[in-house]
């Protein structure tokens, strides 16, 4: 007696033209959560889109050859410039740069190189916080600690350079360290297999490897510094001149510039002030977008 087994036949796809069970209700889901993003999208970008509107049809006008090399003449009168902002604003954030990005892409490489260890956690943790403190603070700290304070040097170009490479660190060094740490091991134990020493690794391997992200975490921390108001105010002091000494002599910037113009209730002021607006608007947004092209020619580059 023989005995056979029969095996089932094996069960039909369900034709693509067929929707399974429930699949109607995660359509409207997903439908759903578009519409609610995209209209959520949509409010965030309102107040950027007037404000983009307004500072550009209230300071088109105003901005020409004359804004960039002529002094501010007194409220009342029109025309004259922001000369002394500009050429305050470019010392500063010279100084600033030259103290923060060395110094900041110098802890990064200390962070993530020689760690971790109970220095480099206080390091990471006291950045963190530098990053949320409000300007005003720092423009007070570097008040107290130079402009009046053990330094006594008075108001200044030095002092207002300092105060905005405080608020530029934390943003250059987190940036860094985030681009240090995508640098693959690989990388740096085939220069050790090679023979190369820690630092020499650092300097001809992993940095080359970060420089572009590097640079973009610098350009976007100098956009963050250039239209910072607060601790110039503290340090800088402001000054309608133009000033070429280090320090001892206030010293004019922009954003300086702009807030007293707005404040001023004759319209020629406020006009320039207007205008320096759009001027500030415009650098930022050079910076942001000259370090998303970086950004992207590296993450292309990579692949």
């Amino acid at each position: 007696m023989s005995t056979t087994t029969t095996t089932p036949p094996a069960a039909r796809p369900a034709p693509l033209s067929q929707r399974p069970p429930g699949s109607g209700f995660r359509r409207f889901k997903n439908r759903s959560a578009t519409v609610v993003l995209t209209a959520a999208m949509v409010l965030a970008m309102i107040p950027l889109v007037l404000i983009i509107f307004e500072v550009t049809r209230r300071g088109i006008g105003v901005v020409n050859l004359d804004f960039f090399t002529q002094t501010e003449p007194p409220p009342r009168r029109e025309g004259g410039g922001y000369a002394a902002g500009f050429v305050g604003t470019l010392y500063i954030m010279a100084l600033a740069v030259l103290m923060s990005i060395p110094f900041g892409i110098a802890t990064a490489v200390y962070i993530v190189e020689y760690g971790p260890n109970r220095l480099t956690s206080s390091i990471r943790f006291f950045t963190d916080v530098m990053t949320g403190i409000p300007s005003i603070f720092v423009g007070l700290f570097v008040y107290g600690l130079l402009v009046i304070g053990w330094g006594g040097m008075g108001f200044g170009t030095f002092v207002g350079a300092v105060a905005i490479a405080v608020m530029m660190l934390p943003i250059v060094t987190r940036s860094a360290e985030e681009m240090l740490r995508l640098v693959p091991n690989e990388l740096r134990n085939a220069s050790y297999g090679l023979g190369a020493r820690k630092w020499q690794t650092i300097v001809h391997t992993v940095l080359p490897a970060a420089a572009p992200g590097l640079t973009t975490g610098s350009m976007l921390a100098i956009a963050r510094g250039i239209g910072e108001t607060a601790p110039l105010l503290l340090t800088a002091f402001g000054s309608g001149l133009i000033v070429t000494a280090m320090q001892g002599s206030p010293q004019g910037a922009v954003p300086m510039q702009l807030y007293r113009g707005a404040a001023q209730p004759f319209e020629a002021g406020v006009d320039r002030a207007w205008g320096a607006a759009l001027c500030l608007f415009v650098l930022v947004v050079l910076f942001t977008i000259v370090a998303r092209w970086i950004g992207s020619r590296a993450s292309v580059g990579s692949r």
